[in-house]
C-alpha cells in the first residue's frame, strides 16, 4: 500500500505534539495546527528540546535532527491543514471535535481520512455530527506517542473499510502496533484500565494505603509505572474525564464510579506533570 507523505495534526498539546514529532521522525511532512499561538510556540520548543536530547544521546545525528525539524510546519491557520490523513488531538469534547472535522471536511478533498485521537468519546456519536461519517475513524495513540507502541484503530458503524485499512497501514508506517476494535465505551485499553486507576484511588480515599505505597507495590509487581504516576503523566483531568465518560456510557455502574479524590484534584487544577503538581510534585 502507498505510504503517507503528508499528515495534518490538529491540536498542539501533549498528545498532538507527540504525534507530530513521531510523524516527522518517520520522514512524513507534518502540519501541526493550533488556534493558540502560545500553545504552538510551546509545542515547537518542547519538540525541539526532545530532538536535541535524542541528538545528545547519540540516538539521531545532527543532520537527522535538522531533517526532522524541517518536516514540521507549525500553523494557526486551519486552511493550512490539507493532507491525505488528518489526526485530531484537541480537547475531549464532542461538539468541539465535530465542529473542527466539519471545517476540515470543507477544505479537503473527498479522499482525505479523518482520525480522532479521542481516548473515550464515541466514534459513532462523533460521526453522527459530521457531514462525511464514512471518512472518520478513531486512531488512539498513547502518551508519550513517540515511545508507546500500541495504537487503537477504532471502527465506527459508518466507517468505510478502506479507511481502516489505510489507518492500520499508517500505524505500521509509524512503527506502531495497531489493534483494531469496534467503537465501544473506553474502546479496549481505557475500558480495561479503569479498575487499575479506580481501585488505587479508593485505597487512598479509604486510608488503606498512601499514593507512594500503591505505586511502589504495583511497580514491584511488574508494572512499569504505578497508577498515580501514570495519572500524573496522562493528566489527571484527562483521566478523570475518561472515567466519567465510560461510567456514564455503561449506565453508571457502582464499580466504575469516578473518584471524588480525582475530582478534587481537577477542581483545584492539580493536574499532574503539566501543572507542576498532581499526586506528586514536579519542578
Amino acid at each position: 500500500m502507498e505510504t503517507i507523505s503528508t499528515i495534518g495534526v490538529c491540536g498542539a498539546g501533549t498528545m498532538g505534539s507527540g504525534i507530530a514529532q513521531l510523524c516527522a521522525q518517520k520522514g512524513i511532512h507534518t502540519v501541526l495546527f493550533d488556534v493558540n499561538e502560545t500553545v504552538l510556540q510551546n509545542s515547537r520548543s518542547n519538540i525541539w528540546k526532545n530532538l536535541e536530547t535524542l541528538q545528545q544521546k547519540g540516538k539521531i545525528s545532527k543532520d537527522a535532527c535538522m531533517a526532522i525539524k524541517n518536516q514540521l510546519h507549525f500553523t494557526h491557520e486551519l486552511t493550512d491543514c490539507k493532507a491525505p490523513v488528518i489526526i485530531e488531538a484537541i480537547i475531549e469534547q464532542k461538539e468541539s471535535k465535530a465542529n473542527l472535522f466539519n471545517q476540515l471536511i470543507s477544505i479537503n478533498n473527498h479522499q482525505t481520512i479523518f482520525a480522532s485521537n479521542t481516548s473515550s468519546i464515541s466514534i459513532n456519536a462523533l460521526a453522527a455530527s459530521i457531514t462525511q461519517p464514512q471518512r472518520l475513524a478513531g486512531l488512539h495513540f498513547f502518551n508519550p506517542a513517540t515511545i508507546m507502541q500500541l495504537v487503537e484503530v477504532i471502527k465506527g458503524e459508518q466507517t468505510a473499510p478502506e479507511v481502516i485499512t489505510k489507518l492500520v497501514a499508517l500505524s505500521q508506517q509509524l512503527g506502531k502496533t495497531p489493534v483494531l476494535c469496534n467503537d465501544a465505551p473506553g474502546f479496549i485499553v481505557n475500558r480495561v484500565a479503569r479498575p487499575y486507576y479506580l481501585e488505587a484511588l479508593r485505597l487512598v480515599e479509604q486510608g488503606l494505603a498512601t499514593v507512594e505505597q500503591v505505586d511502589a507495590i504495583m511497580e514491584a509487581s511488574g508494572f512499569k509505572m504505578g497508577p498515580f504516576k501514570l495519572m500524573d503523566l496522562i493528566g489527571i483531568d484527562i483521566n478523570y474525564s475518561v472515567s466519567c465518560i465510560v461510567w456514564e456510557a455503561l449506565g453508571k455502574p457502582t464499580r466504575l464510579m469516578p473518584s471524588t479524590l480525582q475530582q478534587q484534584k481537577v477542581e483545584v487544577k492539580q493536574l499532574g506533570k503539566k501543572s507542576g503538581i498532581g499526586f506528586y510534585f514536579y519542578q
